[in-house]
């Protein structure tokens, strides 16, 4: 009998939950950033095991909202671990854990939703001695199905994730065809590419008032070549002026970074074509917010 398990991602911004999700699917379906609120919508990761179904929701880091878009963002978090079979809570091994992160913690307690403490980044602590008293810290404040310390860039204990999700595992059809990684329509998994390359380029004023809208994609009939139109949208012009860059120059780094990683992962020659448009406080304006694909509605 086939089985199926179905986890949120949870946690405070940057604590390598997008990283994670990548790395137990295989494929970079979620954008990885050291910004924070890189993950803005809920995104699917899909991997099949054996006879097992594993399906995560990979949601936008816990943080204070300051405007409408954040308020979306927390929203899809508290939707996202509701029907669901556990969640799998991700914190910074570096960073003590804030009030946020306990509220969520110990309303799941309260749900009596089994929680996979995921304890990342321990690849950066001096004394592994320190690692004891995190762990400590945290379960004397909340109860855990496991506690399984990680690295993602080393992948070190990433494997031992998913044998502990598998245990969980109950007997069910699964939901999605086993060749499926996720369930983001291409178009979209697109815009999140070029967008991480931006944020990984410009600085901290920006990149959160940017989204990327991705018009058209095609491949072309007589040759193996993938069409694809973008359109990024910023809050200010003089921000429009910072993502083109003198010249050009930074939309073109940006683009050109895109359009390589976009090639690696859908296999075919790629022709990305991107503009900057402005729209103001969009972050603030529910139809922008919408037509961008980043309400939970």
């Amino acid at each position: 009998m086939p089985k199926t398990i179905f986890v949120t991602i949870a946690g405070r911004t940057n604590a390598g939950k997008s990283s994670l999700l990548n790395a137990i699917v295989g494929e970079k379906i979620a954008s990885v950033s050291s910004k924070p609120q890189t993950t803005r919508t809920r995104i699917t990761g899909i991997r099949n095991i054996d006879d097992a179904q594993l399906v995560f929701f990979d949601t936008p880091g816990l943080h204070k909202p300051v405007n409408k878009l954040s308020e979306h963002m927390l929203n899809t978090v508290k939707e996202s671990v509701s029907d669901i079979d556990a969640v799998m809570f991700v914190m910074d091994c570096t960073k003590k854990i804030n009030d946020p992160e306990l509220k969520l913690l110990r309303s799941l307690n309260d749900q009596k939703m089994p929680v996979i403490l995921v304890i990342n980044k321990i690849d950066l602590l001096r004394n592994k001695d320190d690692l004891a008293a995190v762990i400590a810290d945290v379960t004397s404040k909340v109860d855990f199905k496991a506690v399984v310390p990680i690295s993602v860039t080393e992948n070190n204990g990433v494997d031992i994730v998913i044998e502990e999700l598998l245990s969980m595992a109950e007997e069910s059809v699964h939901f999605f065809p086993d060749d499926m990684i996720t369930d983001q329509p291409e178009k979209v998994l697109a815009g999140e590419m070029i967008r991480e390359k931006l944020l990984e380029l410009l600085s901290d004023e920006v990149p959160h008032g940017i989204a990327v809208a991705v018009e058209e994609m095609s491949e072309r009939d007589d040759k193996d070549i993938l069409d694809i139109s973008a359109v990024i949208y910023c809050e200010r012009e003089s921000h429009k002026g910072i993502i083109i860059g003198k010249g050009g120059a930074m939309l073109k780094k940006a683009s050109t970074a895109a359009r390589l990683e976009l090639e690696d992962f859908f296999q075919i020659k790629v022709n990305l074509r991107c503009w900057v448009k402005v729209k103001e406080d969009w972050r603030n304006r529910e139809g922008l917010i919408r037509s961008f694909g980043l309400s939970e509605n």
